[in-house]
């Protein structure tokens, strides 16, 4: 009995070494720590915000269903900010190469870096995560939280963006716009 005590502790301390070494940032992290900071311009919405109108297809009304919360981060270039705009941007692309993201894609729009990553299983992903940045106008990190999203029809949703009604959420996807000027995220 003794024996059994004693591994069972042993297993448990080692079980808590493992654990607590895993000192890995995550992005939830990274976005409460920065919200405060003056640089930043920090974006939370509800899903129930951004309502689907009548025109869109069943399918996007579906997707987004699956969508619970909107997270945006935003850090815009100053003349003042430029190192700390590289300091920041370098930062947040160690975490999203952390072991807990998978790439999904990478592409370059109209002069904007984007990379999307995400976090859950291939086929039922629980977080979006995508990285915008211009080295002349800022960068903008978005989370997308939700409940078993499907990547294909989160794409298939973003073509349908248009028929997304912004309305409570236009003043703050405005300041974002702002951010990025006419090209946007």
């Amino acid at each position: 009995m003794k024996n059994s005590i004693k591994k069972l502790s042993l297993l448990l301390m080692a079980a808590l070494v493992f654990v607590s070494c895993n000192n890995q940032p995550t992005i939830q992290e990274y976005y409460v720590d920065k919200q405060e900071n003056d640089n930043f311009i920090a974006i939370d919405l509800p899903a129930s915000l951004l309502k689907v109108e009548d025109g869109a297809s069943e399918e996007t009304k579906k997707t987004m269903s699956t969508i619970k919360k909107l997270n945006i981060l935003a850090f815009k270039v100053t003349e003042s900010n430029t190192a700390e705009y590289k300091t920041e941007l370098a930062q947040v692309k160690s975490i999203l190469k952390g072991d807990q993201y998978s790439e999904l894609m990478r592409m370059k729009h109209e002069g904007i870096n984007i990379v999307i990553n995400y976090q859950g299983e291939d086929d039922a992903i629980d977080e979006f995560l995508l990285l915008a940045s211009d080295n002349d106008k800022g960068f903008a990190l978005a989370r997308v939280l939700g409940d078993k999203m499907q990547p294909e029809k989160i794409m298939k949703m973003a073509e349908d963006f248009n028929n997304i009604d912004k309305g409570g959420a236009g003043e703050a996807l405005s300041q974002l716009s702002e951010l990025f000027g006419d090209e946007g995220i």
